[in-house]
């Protein structure tokens, strides 16, 4: 093979690789626990859908702990069962009594935990895990720190904040309340507009990406072949 064909074939790899990178990364910066309500609104009640990503290539996901901080307390909150499944809700005090519909609530459900009774989730799959409650503190959104348990004993923690706007390495899930909730109460079918939601942004990201990618490749290709034509002109009798 010519020098310029072997350099071709050079930049061609390396452009492909970064291409993989690219497409890869914004796959892997969407894959986190995220929290989602088509109904939850301040002063009302609601379903709150987790939605949780396996990221492990060789493990299960078999645990799900859920806190719930004293400033997101619910004087109501119920489980959906998963299949394959069993929740474990636990109890703390409040710092202050909340009210709701007419008696002094002293204790809330901070803790939800899910553990897998059967294989969990596999690689390349996801779980929904669902909570109904209320009312919902007046409060523009609420966060609910997560940890992530996998079958090889290992953990994701899902607890930072964001800081200054900006999304860290393992961010909790945050709930954004809606201004108001639905006429009906219902507010739709939750998971079917979480779900085209979350999955059109995740598909958003990795487009954009793929995009970005092919530029530099078509870029790539694009400046050793001007390279070869001005080489052959110099070299030409």
């Amino acid at each position: 093979m010519s020098r310029p064909l072997s350099r071709l074939a050079v930049v061609l790899a390396a452009a492909l690789v970064a291409l993989a990178a690219s497409v890869t990364g914004a796959s892997l910066a969407s894959a986190h626990v995220t929290a989602a309500s088509a109904d939850a609104a301040p002063g009302g009640y609601g379903k709150v859908v987790f939605r949780v990503p396996n990221e492990s290539d060789t493990a299960s996901t078999v645990g799900l702990r859920i806190q719930v901080p004293a400033e997101a307390a619910l004087a109501s909150l119920r489980v959906q069962p998963v299949p394959g499944w069993t929740a474990t809700l636990t109890s703390s005090e409040l710092p202050e009594p909340l009210e709701a519909h007419g008696q002094e609530i002293t204790s809330y459900v901070s803790v939800v935990e899910f553990r897998a009774t059967g294989p969990g989730i596999a690689p390349g799959e996801f779980q929904e895990f669902a909570l109904s409650g209320g009312p919902f503190p007046d409060a523009d959104e609420l966060t609910y720190p997560t940890v992530q348990s996998y079958s090889d004993g290992t953990e994701s923690a899902w607890i930072e904040p964001a800081v200054d706007g900006e999304e860290p390495e393992r961010p909790a899930p945050v709930l954004s309340l809606a201004a108001d909730s639905g006429a009906d109460g219902a507010g739709g079918d939750e998971s079917s507009t979480e779900s085209a939601a979350e999955s059109g942004s995740d598909d958003g990201t990795a487009t954009a990406a793929l995009v970005v990618a092919v530029i530099a490749l078509v870029g790539a290709v694009a400046a050793v072949v001007l390279g070869l034509r001005a080489g052959r002109r110099t070299v030409a009798p």
